[in-house]
């Protein structure tokens, strides 16, 4: 039991040390209205207790503090907290911090309306505990809300060129994270608990207004797991070059108008 539990926080540290390189908050900015489209749909009234998942540097929980929640934001990674907190302050945004894993929730059970997930709990790598703790902490005819990349668009896309010139393989039992994106997926994950169960495909317009290139400095620079996979590659010059080059048109070919993505509500049932 103890292996296992040593293996597992190996693997917790490992994600916290990629979500803190880098500088995410940069690429998160990107991503600004796909979170304010999910704060919209979750209808979110002065008062109502929200948790926001797994939140970065709190694309969504800005706007739902200003809408008038009760804002708790939890994410695994301190520095994305830190971020997050610097970025609250500048919209004059009141938000509580608790740094949290998705998979274990340091809060009791049935004790928020709303808890929200923007691009967050999908990469915990066990996707059932975490549904089961997203539905745990909902109060019963409270409201899950998330929006998770789909993996036939952007995001998808995005993740399968990364594994195609990542230098370890996927283990057999390894759920891709864009598996939250799959509507049939989700309806397996939140089951019976859970009642009006919606699975939209939308698109937001990305936030940039600088060259293709320039996007490309920003995921290179900044985004951490395109700088995990470059430094496994640096003694693979050749390898790594091709990589930029293939990150580079994608990111030239991609419609940055219209990323998809699923968007997810569901009400907790009684």
């Amino acid at each position: 039991m103890s292996d296992v539990k040593t293996v597992s926080q190996k693997s917790k540290d490992g994600d916290r040390q990629l979500w803190a390189s880098g500088s995410y908050a940069r690429v998160a900015e990107l991503a600004v209205p796909l979170a304010e489209d999910l704060v919209a749909l979750a209808g979110i009234a002065p008062g109502t207790r929200v948790l926001d998942v797994a939140c970065g540097t709190v694309n969504a929980a800005i706007p739902a503090a200003l809408a008038g929640g009760r804002v708790t934001a939890s994410d695994l990674t301190p520095e994305l907290l830190t971020a997050g907190k610097a970025r609250a302050q500048a919209f004059g945004a009141a938000i509580d911090w608790v740094e949290a894993d998705a998979e274990e929730l340091p809060f009791p059970d049935k004790s928020f309306d709303v808890v929200l997930s923007c691009i967050g709990a999908m990469f915990a790598p066990d996707h059932a505990r975490t549904a089961a703790e997203l539905l745990r902490v909902c109060r019963p005819d409270g409201q899950i809300a998330m929006a998770n990349w789909t993996p036939g668009g952007f995001g998808g896309a995005f993740f399968r060129l990364l594994g195609r010139y990542a230098t370890e393989a996927p283990t057999a039992s390894t759920v891709p994270a864009t598996a939250w994106g799959d509507p049939d997926h989700v309806r397996g994950l939140l089951g019976d608990a859970v009642e009006e169960l919606r699975c939209e495909p939308r698109t937001f317009a990305m936030v940039f207004d600088g060259t293709r290139e320039s996007l490309f400095e920003l995921y290179r620079d900044c985004f951490g797991p395109v700088l995990r996979l470059r430094a496994a590659l640096v003694d693979q010059p050749a390898q790594l070059a091709q990589f930029d080059d293939a990150l580079r048109n994608f990111l030239r070919s991609e419609d940055m108008s219209h990323i998809e993505y699923l968007a997810v509500t569901a009400k907790r049932k009684p």
